[in-house]
């Protein structure tokens, strides 16, 4: 059954891949800034979530202050970084330059602050049951498939049928149109990273509770975040959700032939197959809907 174990692990990894990619896709589709301080903005919810928990505030607040804290980092980056580099017509490499400074210096601030070694939040959430004979499983695994159907059911719907969301849309398409209906680029920009950011936060939480944090995790985010997006195709919401769980299947399935540690290598050699055959992604440049 060991193949059964592995599948609901990779359902458990690719919703959080799924999700964590979603809020990047989202964020570069619709500004085309490679954000890569998305990455930090998983961090830092993690550990505001786990000195919540450490200061006794409980889990509830300790998600609240972890959504608030990714969105409004999300917005500060748009605002204070990327904005003043774009309106001096900064390139595209100055602007990830800069998404990678911010990137390391959360994550070394973050080390000085809760120390580089790994820490884990105890909960029973986090303790696996017997669901069959050889097959154990966590109630982490059903948060976060249910975390993907609420957080994704939510996002089309605000897509689909907010102002903010057809601006969003929009934008993605073309920030002039979004100036002859008279409204600001920059505050719809503002709105994609405070939800692109609020995307991390299930992530962060459920990593916090299972496998536990170091600083640098949000290299590892970014980089699977980036792959999902080529992956599903750079514009297609919908299509970089599939790529976060074909990817965190792909990861744990891999393990019945390899050893752990070359697990993630799959995850890449994903990456490359799609490059040379598909550059466009499996899904094509969809636009986000």
């Amino acid at each position: 059954m060991l193949w059964l174990q592995l599948t609901i692990t990779g359902l458990q990894t690719g919703a959080l891949y799924a999700l964590t990619a979603v809020g990047f896709s989202l964020i570069f589709g619709t500004t085309r800034v490679f954000h890569f301080a998305h990455g930090a903005a998983f961090v830092l919810a993690a550990y505001v979530f786990y000195w919540a928990d450490q200061a006794g505030l409980g889990i509830a607040v300790g998600v609240i202050l972890a959504a608030l804290a990714a969105m409004a980092f999300g917005v500060a980056m748009d605002r204070i970084v990327y904005a003043p580099i774009q309106r001096h017509e900064g390139s595209f490499f100055t602007v990830f330059v800069a998404s990678f400074g911010v990137g390391i210096a959360v994550q070394n601030i973050v080390g000085m602050v809760f120390g580089r070694s790994f820490v884990t939040i105890n909960t029973p959430l986090s303790n696996s049951v017997e669901l069959m004979s050889g097959v154990y499983v966590a109630p982490l695994t059903w948060i976060a498939i249910f975390c993907v159907a609420v957080f994704f059911g939510a996002l089309q719907l605000f897509l689909r049928r907010t102002h903010t969301g057809v601006a969003l849309r929009a934008l993605a398409d073309s920030p002039e149109l979004i100036r002859v209906f008279g409204l600001d680029p920059r505050r719809i920009s503002a709105a994609a990273f405070a939800l692109g950011s609020l995307l991390v936060v299930p992530g962060a939480v459920i990593t916090a509770l299972g496998s536990g944090l170091n600083p640098a995790l949000g290299s590892h985010v970014m980089l699977i975040s980036l792959a999902a997006t080529i992956v599903g195709g750079i514009g297609s919401i919908n299509g970089v959700l599939v790529a976060g769980f074909v990817l965190g299947l792909a990861e744990n399935l891999s393990q019945i032939f390899v050893q752990s540690q070359w697990s993630e290598a799959v995850t890449f050699a994903i990456l490359f197959l799609v490059i040379l055959l598909k550059p466009a992604g499996l899904f094509g440049r969809i636009q986000a809907r």
